[in-house]
């Protein structure tokens, strides 16, 4: 078997999520495929590249000389894409990176309308984001920082705070006895199921302190967010979700007494034009976006906080 790019951006993916089951979901493709290409690469590279645990996936040291050789590579290749396609398009491309955020729509319009022609890679990953930053496959990353779980920002990357405390609300039924209140206890739900995505950097450690905090221990069930709202919606859940969501006939949106779920919104890039070219339009939108969402307008005038502080 020949390696080709390919091969190398599934060891990055690897490496970037830790986890095989990552790495697929954000590859895009089944984790036994993905197990199974790995397998290939070994054979043909004469060893082991990761270290295979419960906690997860660790290059080992032939994993670590093959991936300070591929990072580059992978790089390289994206580049050479990136300034093919604009040359073949007469105009620049900027390659945007982001978790889900439901000011991404009105972005990536004024991106457009700004004469810039932005591509999207999502990603659960804030941490994946960054690195691919990092590394060239990204010229800018919205991603969000859960409060008490530091990112590992790489060295060299500039950041811009367009958030620097954004609360996380409560999305649950909407016949539920506490969506009648505006403010919902998290002791109210210690009886409710919750569904949480352990795949997202922070997030399952910051759901467990706020448990602690409120002296409760629920059943939690692992799921994506995509599955979670379908879950409430027909009240076998509830689940965290980000202060712009919208209340709907079958759910309700509201806040959580005291604030215990608490992100920081981050842009990164490279370099300072690259943040100066992309971080208006982000404000922009994200300000469009809160104003759209009652709980969340509620909540930034009783904090006297803008809802995109226009940061240097």
């Amino acid at each position: 078997m020949d390696l080709e790019v390919r091969h190398l951006r599934a060891l990055c993916a690897i490496a970037d999520t830790g986890s095989l089951h990552r790495a697929a979901r954000q590859l895009g493709v089944a984790q036994p495929s993905l197990s199974t290409q790995l397998r290939r690469i070994e054979q043909e590279l004469g060893g082991e590249l990761f270290v295979r645990a419960r906690t997860g996936c660790r290059p080992t040291p032939l994993g670590r000389l093959v991936l300070s050789r591929a990072r580059p590579l992978v790089a390289e290749m994206r580049s050479l894409v990136s300034e093919a396609r604009a040359a073949a398009t007469g105009g620049p491309e900027l390659r945007v990176g982001s978790t889900a955020s439901k000011a991404l729509a009105g972005w990536l319009r004024r991106l457009r309308t700004a004469g810039q022609d932005p591509t999207l890679h999502m990603n659960v990953s804030p941490n994946a984001l960054l690195r691919m930053v990092a590394d060239g496959q990204l010229d800018v990353a919205f991603v969000h920082e859960v409060e008490g779980c530091p990112l590992r920002v790489p060295e060299g990357l500039r950041l811009r705070v367009l958030m620097d405390r954004e609360p996380q609300f409560v999305s649950l039924p909407a016949d539920h006895p506490a969506a009648a209140h505006p403010v919902v206890h998290v002791r109210e739900l210690a009886g409710n199921r919750w569904m949480i995505d352990p795949t997202v950097d922070g997030e399952w450690d910051a759901v467990q302190r706020m448990f602690r905090g409120a002296g409760i221990s629920p059943h939690v069930l692992h799921g994506d967010y995509h599955t979670a709202a379908a879950l409430v919606a027909t009240g076998e859940v509830v689940t965290v979700c980000q202060p712009t969501a919208l209340s709907r006939p079958d759910t309700a949106v509201r806040r959580l007494h005291g604030d215990p779920l608490v992100v920081r919104l981050l842009l990164a890039a490279r370099t300072e034009t690259d943040l100066d070219g992309a971080l208006p339009a982000l404000q922009e939108a994200y300000r469009e976006t809160a104003h759209q969402s009652p709980a969340y307008r509620e909540w930034l005038e009783h904090e006297g906080v803008p809802p995109a502080p226009a940061l240097p």
